[in-house]
């Protein structure tokens, strides 16, 4: 298994926020949410697309091991073992990237950096890696 570092997961995860982008425009649109120059969400809105984007990665990764943007450029989450991820482990790692994601995602790199197996604060909670692979 060949773990991946900043770069790869970085990529990925643009595609992930375009995605979760265009959820949250609907969102926008169905709550009154859109502007002249875009959409802003607030309260209960808000509330409900960061559930949605929470509910996105722990589903995707838990069923398939990946999202779309994991999946779009060849990647993919396992236990550390190489076994597929279980909904335990999914809901972990992703609870976590709520810390990870602090100051665009600059926590979780410096913990990829500073671990040998690549390996963000999630992915250590939940004993998890993201490889290559589909």
């Amino acid at each position: 298994m060949e773990t991946v570092g900043v770069a790869l997961r970085a990529v990925a995860t643009i595609i992930d926020m375009i995605v979760l982008g265009v959820v949250a425009w609907v969102v926008a649109l169905f709550t009154g949410g859109t502007t002249a120059t875009g959409f802003e969400l607030q309260g209960a809105p808000a509330l409900l697309m960061f559930l949605l984007a929470l509910g996105y990665y722990v589903v995707m990764e838990a069923r398939l091991g990946w999202t779309l943007g994991k999946r779009a450029i060849g990647l993919k989450v396992v236990k550390l073992d190489g076994s597929a991820l279980d909904w335990q482990a999914s809901i972990i790692r992703n609870l976590l990237r709520v810390v990870d994601g602090l100051f665009f995602y600059l926590v979780g790199a410096i913990m990829v950096w500073t671990s040998k197996q690549r390996q963000r604060l999630g992915d250590r909670a939940a004993a998890t890696l993201v490889v290559r692979g589909r």
